[in-house]
């Protein structure tokens, strides 16, 4: 996560991109995998991250265009949740680290949200990938999920596509590292996929026999590979 400056810079210079009207900036939730509290590892929306940096789900943050005003709403844990997180920061606490000052649970966001339809301002967002997503987006603006996608704002992508095609220094510099750290990692494994490919067949007929439980057809692929070397 950068500086709260750095996130406090983007949002304001997305909201003049944009230039009026409401962004609404959907987080990601949890995805679970067979019941509710045993989910797949959790991935944010870029887009979110971006411009709030919080790697932290069911969050929707909005930027006011007219008024200049930041928010982040989510709803905070519950003791339930403790129990099997240990203690976790409030949503105002998180928002503070993203130099975001005001904040509300989800509810408090669908009546600003009402208010905003109402007074006829235009809710801008991007177009959903997620199905909760495109779900919430029906229930708080009678958007029907197979409308969302066309009915996304134009100004908002192109606001955000901008933004994001030109790399501050700070961000080059976590690109840099991220590649070296890739590179650390696979120059080993590399190594020891090569230093397989070069073990004999009788190796390869003790793995199979050993692995194969049962099966004629299971040969591990580095056998595969050392075939076609001796062919």
């Amino acid at each position: 996560m950068f500086s709260k400056e750095t996130y406090i810079q983007r949002r304001e210079k997305l909201r003049k991109s944009v230039g009026s009207g409401i962004l609404l900036l959907l987080g990601n939730d949890e995805s679970p995998m067979n019941y509710a509290d045993n989910g797949y590892h959790f991935r944010q929306d870029s887009t979110f991250l971006y411009f709030f940096g919080l790697n932290h789900p069911y969050l929707a943050g909005v930027l006011d265009c007219d008024t200049g005003e930041d928010r982040i709403f989510g709803n905070d844990l519950t003791m339930d949740d403790f129990v099997w997180m240990g203690p976790q920061l409030s949503i105002a606490v998180r928002a503070l680290m993203s130099g975001v000052t005001q904040t509300g649970d989800i509810p408090s966001l669908v009546v600003m949200l009402e208010e905003a339809k109402s007074r006829g301002r235009k809710i801008h967002f991007l177009p959903p990938y997620r199905a909760e997503n495109k779900i919430k987006l029906y229930e708080w603006l009678g958007i029907h999920p197979n409308e969302s996608k066309a009915r996304a704002s134009l100004e908002l992508i192109m606001g955000v596509v901008n933004q994001r095609n030109y790399k501050s220094e700070e961000e080059i510099i976590e690109i840099s590292r991220a590649c070296d750290v890739s590179v650390d990692m696979h120059t080993p494994v590399d190594a020891h996929g090569q230093t397989r490919n070069n073990r004999s067949p009788d190796f390869c007929r003790s793995s199979r026999d050993r692995n194969s439980v049962g099966r004629t057809d299971f040969v591990p692929d580095y056998c595969y590979n050392k075939r076609s070397n001796t062919s």
